[in-house]
């Protein structure tokens, strides 16, 4: 049922024309990506599945990853998480989703109810894969804890300006993805001294070698945005950049630190 998961994929979310998914899936697709990722809350997954549907390439070869919402107060119950998911997948025109992720551990999200709900969805098929998003490490203990499932993801922003070590490691050791959401920094990276010059010795784009030193990095894929075909075929290209080990160290040792999305309800602002 579920596709192979590949180490670079398609990130969809933007706050306007949210049609542009239609034809961008089709493009990536027909580019070679093999996994889109999207939210409920991104509003557009009835164009990300228009766009699957549309592709020569068959469902079963995408990997499709979509993320529940938990801000309902008082807090989503069992049977409102399993209801929600169905409404993504009708969204979606699909009979399942390869990755459900839960897409913040804001302060309505209760471990048991909405992971329990998680394994249940994966016991009747709809569901491949569980994963999470902007998870901490004691989130992800906790998760570990509750979940029957195994755990195949902790989504975060990562980038050469935010690194994540820590989760780097965590995900390492204990057998799972971190899949990077906004790795150019919103396009950051690109006035950074030292990818502007490893870019300029291998003439690629300074995107490419952001994305190849997250790809160095074991247990770590990436899902770029990308709306033009142009820049869907430079983001895929990274997969063949090979940077040196000093090339990565000198990324390594960049100071800058800076998160792009930082919300209140943030574990790391509580």
């Amino acid at each position: 049922m579920s596709a192979d998961f590949q180490r670079i994929g398609l990130g969809t979310y933007s706050e306007a024309n949210r049609e542009q998914w239609r034809e961008n899936v089709l493009q990536a697709l027909d580019a070679g990506y093999r996994v889109v990722d999207t939210a409920e809350v991104y509003e557009n997954e009835t164009y990300i599945g228009e766009g699957i549907n549309r592709s020569e390439v068959p469902r079963e070869e995408v990997f499709l990853a979509t993320k529940t919402v938990h801000e309902v107060e008082p807090g989503p119950g069992h049977e409102d998480i399993l209801t929600g998911v169905e409404g993504s997948l009708d969204r979606l025109d699909t009979g399942y989703v390869d990755l459900l992720y839960v897409h913040w551990p804001a302060e309505l999200y209760d471990p048991e109810t909405t992971l329990g709900a998680f394994d249940e969805l994966r016991e009747m098929g709809r569901v491949e894969h569980v994963g999470v998003c902007n998870f901490e490490p004691d989130q992800l203990d906790r998760a570990r804890d509750v979940l029957d499932s195994p755990l195949f993801a902790n989504q975060i922003e990562m980038h050469p300006l935010l690194q994540q070590d820590e989760l780097v490691g965590y995900a390492q050791e204990h057998d799972h993805w971190v899949v990077a959401f906004c790795p150019l920094a919103q396009g950051a990276v690109f006035d950074i001294p030292a990818i502007q010059e490893i870019a300029q010795r291998h003439n690629v784009s300074p995107a490419q070698v952001s994305l190849a030193w997250l790809l160095s990095k074991d247990n770590v894929a990436v899902i770029p945005k990308a709306s033009s075909p142009d820049h869907l075929h430079d983001n895929l290209a990274a997969r063949e950049l090979d940077l040196t080990e000093g090339e990565l160290a000198r990324i390594d040792g960049i100071e800058r630190e800076e998160r792009i999305i930082d919300r209140d309800y943030a574990p790391w602002n509580r």
